[in-house]
């Protein structure tokens, strides 16, 4: 309403004057004749450059672009093919515009594609179901020599089930290993590493076909398929006693040989329950927890006051291990 006061008296003086006589901001009633527009302001069409091209040049273009002739090759292939041959239709950035206007910008050629590597899902409820492997570098006396150590270990247990150091990775040393851990441990029902040429050759695969053995393989560049062997890998080299670099391969050997003693029987491995791969692996962990809640059981007793409201209960056994365990949402549209 005050503003059509507003502008019955700016037709016998300013807008400036007839606001100031009235109380009214001038920046109000400019704002409020305005009309009300939701979301981005338009944007203003820009007039066409006098040097533009015609609708019937720009269409010629078109055709010579997406002509069997050219529809495989880039703009810059094409415009120098036609420059070659004593033709000038346009710049080549007045050719991307007019594939941009069309929907054709982009790589024109036929591109590879690569199918999805399917995510490994790998499930053990108990030691000697699953196994996985990997191989990592030592550091040698000198300046590029390196050892390579295999590691094979069950993912329930988390026992290191073989090992060896040698100064190459080779797929014959593989195949011996796994060999020989299958005649000791038993075969079990799947393997899982990762896509080096080790993992992946001939003689490491014909030996798991026979066997009736399942290969599992992470996906390319995907550590996290591979978690328990990289979690051991982490242990050895973050140890306050694993050195710097190895004398020899003797020496090396005589590491890892320790190592694997300690991890096996004294580790206390937080992923299970923080018992040793050992007990886990030969069945004593059951009995092994049972001693540690009695003596649980047995310091509430006495001092009650000291635990609260909760009693004191000893770490429970996995009941499963996964590599990639599915989504809830998943194991019920597979059950």
């Amino acid at each position: 309403m005050i503003n059509a006061v507003v502008d019955d008296l700016a037709e016998h003086t300013s807008t400036k004057k007839a606001c100031d006589l009235l109380g009214r901001a001038r920046g109000s009633h400019y704002r409020a004749k305005q009309p009300v527009v939701h979301g981005p302001a338009p944007k203003p069409t820009r007039p066409a450059p006098p040097n533009a091209l015609t609708l019937a040049e720009r269409a010629e273009v078109l055709a010579v672009l997406t002509s069997e002739r050219f529809v495989d090759k880039s703009v810059a292939q094409t415009w120098a093919t036609l420059l070659d041959e004593g033709t000038y239709l346009c710049s080549m950035s007045t050719m991307h515009r007019i594939l941009r206007a069309h929907g054709a910008a982009g790589e024109r050629r036929r591109q590879a594609t690569h199918p999805a590597r399917k995510k490994p899902e790998l499930l053990a409820t108990g030691p000697g179901q699953v196994w996985s492997w990997d191989i990592t570098k030592l550091r040698g006396p000198g300046r590029g020599i390196w050892f390579q150590l295999y590691v094979v270990l069950d993912i329930y247990s988390r026992y290191v089930v073989a090992w060896t150091v040698q100064n190459g990775e080779d797929s014959e040393i593989a195949k011996t290993m796994l060999e020989h851990a299958m005649g000791v441990q038993g075969i079990p029902e799947a393997i899982h590493a990762d896509r080096g040429t080790s993992m992946t050759s001939k003689p490491v695969a014909q030996l798991l076909l026979d066997l009736g053995v399942d290969r599992s393989h992470s996906r390319p560049r995907v550590s996290n398929d591979n978690p328990f062997s990289e979690a051991a890998f982490k242990t050895l080299k973050y140890a306050p006693v694993f050195p710097e670099a190895f004398g020899s391969l003797a020496d090396a050997r005589a590491f890892c040989e320790a190592f694997f003693g300690y991890y096996n029987h004294e580790h206390r491995h937080s992923g299970i329950g923080l018992h040793t791969p050992a007990s886990v692996h030969h069945g004593t962990a059951t009995e092994i927890r049972a001693q540690r809640q009695a003596t649980l059981d047995a310091a509430h007793a006495t001092h009650p006051e000291r635990f609260g409201n909760r009693r004191p209960q000893a770490p429970r056994l996995p009941t499963a291990a996964w590599i990639n365990q599915p989504s809830p949402e998943a194991l019920i549209q597979t059950a």
